[in-house]
């Protein structure tokens, strides 16, 4: 299994999320709205029943103090076929006896102010096997948090994404099924998110701010902000090209910078 490259920008040129779309006929992109607004759009593969990536504009109002939905559905938008049948158990213990927690791509925090936009969240299809213990829990958890803090004063855009090998790389892959269906869902060696801030001028963008931080699937005991890199770094690492839908001369400037407290500042 090979990670695929991007090609066209998906879905709509004004969404500034939106990384290049993915030809074949494996793939969906697909858009979530909630009373006429877009929550997220994911690339959703369905041969591995997972996201690829999920992106998403992030600010104050999509966030409160909801509680957590009880239970994960299908999502309605995708044939069930497509979808691992994870609505109400997680994924079986690795044969490393590793837990593997309903890892969301678009964080149930992020949408906890607006009832029908969390409960899309809970949607199986924006799950992927995540290892609960030293990263889900943790240093993850701690990297969502530090995103939304971000997002309080200002709207933000976010690409969260999975990698299994590294752009002509030949790492391992590992499977694991739902404790409730056979299919056999691929581990992701590899987690990611990239972030973005721009200034406007009326209506044009003039400049803009881009982070990365990329992760192996491990256990971790330090600081989110130790594993900075800058996007275009992981646009090589994953053959991905994320922020098309900004100017070329903003977006090639906005993606070399590598530094958390740079991307705070702008």
């Amino acid at each position: 299994m090979t990670d695929p490259e991007g090609k066209d920008p998906a879905i709509d040129k004004q969404w500034l999320e939106l990384p290049s779309g993915i030809n074949g006929d494996r793939y969906i992109i697909n858009t979530m709205y909630s009373s006429g607004e877009r929550n997220y759009t994911h690339l959703y593969d369905k041969d591995t029943y997972l996201s690829l990536w999920t992106a998403y504009p992030l600010k104050s109002s999509h966030m409160g103090s909801l509680d957590r939905p009880s239970s994960w559905s299908y999502n309605p938008n995708i044939d069930s076929q497509y979808q691992a049948d994870l609505r109400s158990k997680s994924y079986d213990t690795g044969d490393n006896g590793l837990s593997y927690s309903r890892g969301h791509m678009i964080p149930n925090a992020s949408r906890n102010g607006i009832s029908e936009m969390q409960k899309q969240t809970f949607h199986v299809t924006n799950s992927v096997p995540q290892r609960q213990d030293k990263f889900n829990g943790t240093i993850w958890a701690k990297l969502e948090t530090a995103v939304r803090a971000e997002a309080s004063s200002e709207e933000i855009y976010v690409v969260t994404g999975v990698a299994f090998r590294k752009k002509g790389g030949s790492e391992t892959i590992k499977y694991i099924k739902p404790q409730h269906d056979t299919k056999q869902c691929p581990v992701p060696n590899y987690f990611y998110k990239v972030v973005m801030k721009v200034k406007r001028s009326g209506g044009t963008i003039t400049s803009a701010s881009t982070v990365g931080f990329w992760f192996e699937h491990k256990k971790y005991s330090g600081s989110y902000a130790d594993h900075t890199v800058s996007v275009d770094q992981i646009e090589q690492w994953t053959g991905m090209n994320f922020f098309v839908n900004l100017p070329d001369s903003v977006e090639a400037s906005a993606e070399t910078n590598a530094n958390w407290s740079s991307f705070q500042s702008f």
